[in-house]
Formats: structure tokens, sequence, C-alpha cells
């Protein structure tokens, strides 16, 4: 059987007297698709920040390519979000002084990459997302569909391994986010990226390969899956 690409195993994660998981796992293997859902403060986002490497767990572990993120230095973990790891929150948190293709580029200038071939595959990542006009734009002159496809386009430029995104729709209207379901998923698929989506929407999960449900901190797939 073959090794998944992101595994986390016995996850726990308190804050204070709150337990927020409490022993979770999740595989996901390369180029899948996966929705995770769940109410509310059932710990679908503190899930996706321990697989990301954000949040360190309490007990457990989390296997990137077979290698335990916590034996990673901070330095390996913010370099392994950087090139492996993309990244599309609710609001987009995209840098407001920044237009548009300079937020794409973002991630290739930390990198090292200069900035003409930077901004000319920024480019075409905008294009690609139906958002070449919003390139010499500042966030907060695009609407909200135009900021998340931007956001993904930043996500994807790098050519990461796994795509984490927590509800992704849930600042657009339905017209848009389908839109913006649309473009991410087609787009991952062509690029073998895998995507870790967070939604508590059962047409936003319906664009996944299968659906894994968190509760109380603990996690389950449903017994009728895709």
């Amino acid at each position: 059987m073959e090794t998944p690409l992101l595994q986390g195993l016995g996850l726990h994660k308190a804050f204070g007297p709150t337990q927020a998981l409490a022993g979770a796992g999740l595989d996901l293997a390369a180029g899948e698709i996966v929705a995770v859902m769940g109410p509310s403060g059932s710990g679908k986002s503190t899930l996706l920040h321990c697989l990301s490497g954000i949040v360190r767990p309490d007990e457990g572990e989390v296997l990137f390519r077979g290698r335990e993120l916590s034996g990673m230095s901070d330095a390996e973990r913010s370099a392994l979000r950087r090139t492996e790891f993309g990244f599309v929150f609710q609001f987009g948190q995209l840098v407001p002084e920044l237009t548009c293709l300079e937020n794409v580029a973002l991630p290739l200038r930390l990198g090292g990459m200069k900035r003409r071939p930077a901004e000319a595959l920024a480019t075409t990542w905008l294009d690609r997302l139906e958002v070449g006009d919003a390139a010499g734009s500042r966030p907060g002159e695009v609407s909200g569909g135009q900021g998340q496809r931007v956001a993904v386009a930043r996500a994807l430029i790098t050519g990461p391994a796994v795509i984490f995104a927590d509800e992704p729709t849930g600042a657009l209207d339905s017209l848009s986010g389908e839109l913006m379901m649309r473009l991410l998923t087609e787009t991952a698929r062509q690029t073998d990226a895998a995507v870790l989506l967070i939604t508590h929407e059962p047409r936003v999960a319906a664009y996944s390969d299968r659906e894994v449900v968190v509760r109380d901190g603990r996690t389950r797939e449903p017994a009728v899956t895709r």
C-alpha cells in the first residue's frame, strides 16, 4: 500500500483547559482532495494547523513524505510551508500594501527569485485563475471572489505538494464560491497537488474525493465515501 504523502497519527492538542484534538488522525495521498467537515469548534482548523506545521501537537505525529515535522527545526518547517505547502484562508490574507501581482509573486521573491521572472510567472498564474485584469490592483480594490482567486494563485505558484484551504468560500457569495472552488480543484488536479479542504458546507465538500468528519476533536470517515 502506498505511503501517504501527509499523515497525522493520534493527534492531541489542548489550549488551556480546552481539548481541541483528542486523538485525531488523517491520511492524504498525493493528488487527492479531502474535505474535513464538522461543526464550529470541532477541531477542524486545529487539525489543519497541526498537519501544516503551524502548531505542534501535544501528542501524536505528523509525517510529510515519511518525515516527522516535529523533528524539523523552525527554519526547516518555515521552508516547508514556503515551498511544499500552499495556503488559502477564509479572508485571503493578502498583503494590502502590495498589488495582486506582487502578492502572487511574493513566495518566489522570498525564495530568492528575481523580480521580473517572479512577476512573469505570477502573471501566468493570475491569467490561469481568471484574474489577470486585477494584476495592478491592491487587494482592497478587488472583489472578495477575485481576492480569493489571487490567494489561490499565490498558493499554487511554488508548485506545492499540498494546498491547505481553510473555509476558502466562507466570505463569498454562492456564485463566487462555486467559481473559486472549480478553479482551485481543477488547477490542483492539473498540477497533481493534494488539497486539504476545511469546510462546513456540503456544496464545497462535494468537490472532494472523500470526506473526513471531525467531532469533539476526533476524526472519522462517513460509511459511504466517494
